[in-house]
């Protein structure tokens, strides 16, 4: 069997800064879209042979010519994604072949980065036979509920807690039923399949796995890149 991978790539990055899209902006001089899609590729175990990516409306050609050189043998679709993340994953998860495909990862572009190994710790965690998996790093900060007038409420155990990151694996019908919901709220895939009574596993992530949001992560993944070119 082989997997596919979902890349949401539609959304603007506001938090980012500039007038280009964030999936687009570039690192080490190519687009973090760039980056994800070779770094998915890299993980040779993952057996991925499809990939899907939603874009802003009217950059797909431009977009398909950009990574083709990037997905080897694999399909490559290129799909005009929607107004908010899971409407780009709707989108394309309505092109991601039925049969032969027993692992459908969903990564974000900005987290373009992640090694190889994570990659294949989720996709080797759906093939052992979990339905979701997400991979984690601890918490290292102390984290505390606010109530919306600003007073503390509570200090939970940050023990218990973790940051979950993306590649997120999932078997294919279990993603399918999930987006097939209600999905107002959600902020990732895998609180989708909590909806459902879905159990969630978790795999060690990494810190490479970092989400850039604001411009100084732009600046820790140069950082990261010129150190990776050194090794």
């Amino acid at each position: 069997m082989s997997s596919a991978v979902v890349i949401p790539a539609a959304g603007l990055g506001l938090r980012l800064g500039g007038e280009t899209p964030k999936a687009f902006r570039e690192v080490g001089g190519d687009s973090l879209l760039v980056h994800a899609v070779r770094g998915l590729k890299a993980a040779t175990a993952a057996d991925l042979v499809c990939f899907v990516i939603a874009v802003p409306p009217g950059t797909e050609e431009a977009v398909t010519k950009e990574l083709e050189p990037y997905v080897g043998d694999a399909q490559l679709h290129v799909v005009p994604g929607g107004a908010e993340r899971p409407d780009s994953v709707r989108a394309a998860l309505e092109v991601v072949p039925v049969d032969g495909i027993d692992c459908i990862l969903v990564h974000d572009a900005a987290r373009a980065f992640v090694p190889a190994d994570v990659i294949e710790r989720v996709v080797a965690a759906v093939r052992g036979g979990a339905q979701a998996v997400v991979p984690v790093v601890p918490v290292t900060d102390t984290i505390k509920r606010v109530a919306p007038t600003g007073e503390v409420l509570d200090t939970p155990d940050r023990s218990t807690l973790v940051a979950v990151q993306t590649p997120q694996g999932f078997e294919p019908g279990v993603l399918r039923r999930a987006h097939a919901v209600d999905v107002v709220g959600a902020t990732d895939d895998a609180m989708l399949c909590e909806r459902l009574g879905i159990t969630v596993m978790t795999v060690e992530g990494s810190p490479d796995a970092f989400k850039v949001t604001r411009p100084q992560d732009l600046l820790l993944a140069e950082a990261l890149l010129a150190e990776r070119r050194l090794r």
